[in-house]
């Protein structure tokens, strides 16, 4: 079976080691000339981490990331809401990590060079659109026809083959905008701390640490986003750099006893802007010989880490089902059943009530305004219910042990 993977990103790389656990081959059709350590930092659940182990590359990425020990939640005024454990702290099977996106990409690429064939990831070969007849489908790739008997879409966000077969799509923006970097400074709390301060309607930061001790001096590498809604504001564009001034003043008395905000964002070595946009779930990513996946098939808010959780999933459903040896039209079509209402409720989740909706519900008891005992506002059993309600929907809530 000829099987064309469109995109060499974190959905594509990890579905190529999914097919080639079953024995199946592939090839891997990249636009980007060569692979470089780009980005800025993600953040790996445990079942997301699931996926990656069971591909056999846990260890690996052990390695060159930091394990979160817990999660925290703090109002604007730097008060604590709610914390909990996280990963193998919370008593999962498979830690939650922090990463910085490119080391990700790595890990993956050099996997999937190791262990396939020669010749199975084409780097500098940009598809730009696929047709497909009873025989097979084509990619249109720099001039040529490439024939495969399935081609699957992990050109993310922005996917081409996508937008083929929805050329009137936009992206959903409601003037949220984001601006993300790296700082280098001293551990923040234990330093194996998830931490998110305040919300979208009055600023909102979320920062853990991606690289320890970077400097041999006892330093990490900080991630940090900071959102904003900004009515009447255009949305910002993808990777393009930052300026201070369209966002620092939010957070210009942002001074907490464990954490100087505005300190920490000046000190970034480059800041980048990003707008908070997703796209409305489609009623199906399956034509024929074509599907799509990760971001090509579900993009969604950054909000609860789950965007590459969801795509190494879809890789693992994918692969398994290739392997049954059945129709493999029939395959993309049992993908398409298993996967597409799960993520599509994961999308309107993120829209609605993400994992820092705990904030946003304290800022509304509150009226916005500092409290003096949270327990008087909120118990800790109702906080910890709302944080629970999100992995339940997500896919990673903890399961009852006899």
């Amino acid at each position: 079976m000829r099987i064309a993977i469109v995109g060499g990103g974190i959905a594509g790389l990890a579905f190529a080691l999914a097919l080639h656990r079953h024995g199946l081959a592939c090839t891997v059709y990249e636009s980007a000339r060569e692979v470089k350590e780009l980005g800025v930092g993600i953040t790996l659940l445990p079942h997301g981490m699931r996926e990656l182990a069971a591909l056999g590359l846990e260890e690996r990425l052990r390695a060159v990331a930091i394990e979160n020990e817990e999660s925290v939640f703090f109002n604007r005024f730097g008060q604590l809401i709610y914390r909990e454990p996280r990963g193998r702290f919370a008593g999962y099977e498979h830690p939650e990590l922090g990463i910085h996106r490119g080391k990700l990409h790595r890990v993956l690429f050099d996997a999937v060079t190791e262990r396939l064939l020669a010749g199975s990831i084409v780097t500098g070969r940009r598809c730009d659109g696929v047709e497909q007849d009873a025989g097979g489908v084509s990619l249109r790739i720099a001039g040529e026809a490439i024939r495969a008997d399935i081609a699957v879409a992990c050109d993310g966000f922005n996917s081409i083959v996508r937008r083929q077969f929805y050329p009137a799509e936009r992206p959903a923006f409601t003037g949220i905008n984001t601006w993300r970097g790296v700082t280098r400074r001293k551990p923040i709390l234990g330093g194996r701390s998830y931490l998110r301060i305040g919300t979208v309607d009055t600023g909102k930061i979320v920062i853990y640490p991606i690289v320890d001790d970077a400097d041999g001096a006892g330093n990490q590498l900080v991630n940090w986003m900071a959102e904003m809604r900004m009515p009447g504001e255009p949305m910002n564009d993808w990777n393009k750099p930052g300026k201070l001034e369209d966002f620092i003043g939010i957070y210009s008395d942002w001074r907490f006893g464990f954490l100087d905000v505005p300190e920490m964002i000046r000190a970034a070595g480059t800041i980048l802007e990003y707008p908070m946009v997703d796209k409305d779930p489609v009623d199906r990513w399956t034509f024929g010989r074509v599907t799509f996946m990760g971001d090509a098939a579900h993009p969604m808010y950054p909000r609860g880490s789950n965007g590459a959780a969801q795509a190494l999933i879809d890789a693992r459903v994918l692969a398994d089902e290739l392997a049954k040896g059945g129709e493999p039209m029939a395959a993309l079509a049992a993908y398409e059943k298993a996967r597409l209402e799960a993520t599509a409720k994961i999308v309107r989740t993120n829209r609605q009530f993400p994992p820092d909706y705990i904030i946003m519900k304290v800022e509304e008891l509150t009226g916005g305004k500092p409290f003096d005992n949270i327990d008087d506002v909120i118990s800790q059993a109702q906080l910890r219910e709302l944080s629970d309600n999100y992995k339940r929907i997500a896919g990673f809530a903890l399961e009852k042990r006899a």
